[in-house]
Parts: structure tokens; sequence; C-alpha cells
């Protein structure tokens, strides 16, 4: 895969209109963060959510689209008027949140129906990803995306990817602790992600997440002080846009 890589205006990361980035795809966008973004992606039951922890002890923030989901789906999200009007009142809680079970038997029966959804929520996410990672303030920020390689939206707002990863049958038994769900209905959702081999050649590092929480933290450690590195020898390379007083 061609490894895309920001450009530098000054200390402001942004990908330049029409010049290829992550992937070798035009850059969607022009937004422009103060700090560079890492995409940090995995398969269900991975633990990125462990590895944002991690970091964030660190001090790094982290934008998670998982999270902003959720936000958008709750009772009086953003996304709810538009959701009940294509799908109906069945989809709701009793308190006026997304009934995630119920649209998950939806989606993965009908692939129409996913595409519904998808074109619902997936703007909408994206839009609010893109005004969080504005606002961040730190050395380097997070982006968590579960469909990061997927996704061209999201490749070409990152400087770098990051891959959470695990043994499959390990990442099967977390799935089935943490959810509830049948061994068949965490299975389908796994064959239906993008397969573990593909995902780890597309990334540019990979975390380990098959042993303890200390081998875990080592990784992530190690990590940070790669991108610590990294993006201050960038800004110290990036030309300035300061004037000489004396000019």
């Amino acid at each position: 895969m061609k490894k895309g890589r920001p450009c530098l205006s000054g200390r402001i990361w942004r990908w330049p209109a029409g010049v290829p980035s992550c992937g070798g795809l035009p850059s969607c966008s022009g937004i422009s963060v103060s700090s560079p973004v890492i995409g940090l992606t995995g398969g269900i039951g991975a633990g990125k959510s462990t590895v944002e922890a991690l970091f964030a002890r660190l001090g790094i923030p982290c934008v998670d689209t998982d999270r902003i989901a959720h936000q958008l789906t709750a009772a009086g999200g953003a996304a709810m008027p538009a959701l009940v009007a294509q799908f109906g009142a069945a989809i709701l809680t009793a308190e006026g949140a997304l009934d995630r079970a119920v649209m998950r038997q939806k989606v993965f029966a009908d692939a129409g129906e996913r595409q519904r959804l998808e074109a619902i929520l997936h703007p909408l996410i994206l839009s609010e990803s893109r005004r969080q990672l504005a606002l961040q303030q730190a050395p380097y920020v997070l982006l968590a995306v579960p469909l990061l390689f997927e996704t061209a939206a999201y490749r070409n707002l990152v400087a770098e990817t990051l891959l959470v990863d695990c043994e499959p049958q390990l990442q099967r038994e977390r799935v089935m602790q943490r959810s509830g769900l049948p061994a068949a209905q965490v299975d389908a959702i796994i064959a239906a992600q993008m397969p573990r081999e593909e995902r780890r050649a597309l990334a540019d590092a990979v975390l380990d997440n098959s042993g303890d929480l200390a081998l875990l933290s080592l990784q992530v450690e190690n990590k940070h002080r790669y991108y610590l590195q990294r993006f201050a020898a960038a800004n110290l390379a990036a030309p300035s846009n300061s004037v000489d007083p004396a000019l």
C-alpha cells in the first residue's frame, strides 16, 4: 500500500486538496487541525477501548467514532428524527434511544437496510469527528474508527494508522463475554469485517493485544515515544510562517 503522509504549513497539519494521501486516494477535505492524527482501528473485540485508555493516561486524547455514534442515537440525539422517519418507531427503546439490538437484526438480515442506516449515520459521524479533531490541542490525537481502512474519508484525515490486533479465538471469546451474543451471531459479525490479514497488511503499525495488560501498556508507551519524536521532528523541519521583524 502506498503510505500517505501529511503536508505541513507552519504547525497546521492538513491534507492538501487534490494530492494523494493514504492509499493514494484524493484528500477529502480542507480540514485543518492543530495536532497530527493517528488512525486507531481494529476488529470487534480487539481492544481498541483499552488502547484508548492507555493513551489517555499519557495525555493523548481520542476522537472515537463509536462514542459519537452512541451520542447521535441516544434519546434526543441528532440522528434520531431521520432514523425514526426511515425505519419507524419500532427501532426505539422505551426512553426514545435507538434500540441497537433491533437495528442490528435489521441490518444483518437486509443489506439495503444497512445502506439506509449508513446513509443517515455516516455523514453525521464524520462531521462531528472533524469538528472534534479541530478542537484538540495535543502532541497528536487518536481518531478511533472501526472501519478505518474501508472508509476513504477517514483514511485521508490521518498521518499514520495503528491497528489493535489479537488472536481470532481470543477476539471471539471477548466479544461473547462482553455482549452476551451467541457464538453464531458473533462469528457472523467478525466474518462481515475486513479479514485480519488484510488489516495487518494495511496498517502502519500493529499493537498485539493477545497478552496481558502490562505487555499492551509497554507497546503503547513505545508507540507514544515514537509519535512524540516523529511529529516533533516534522514540526522542526516545517517552514516557519513568522515574519522577521527586522525586514
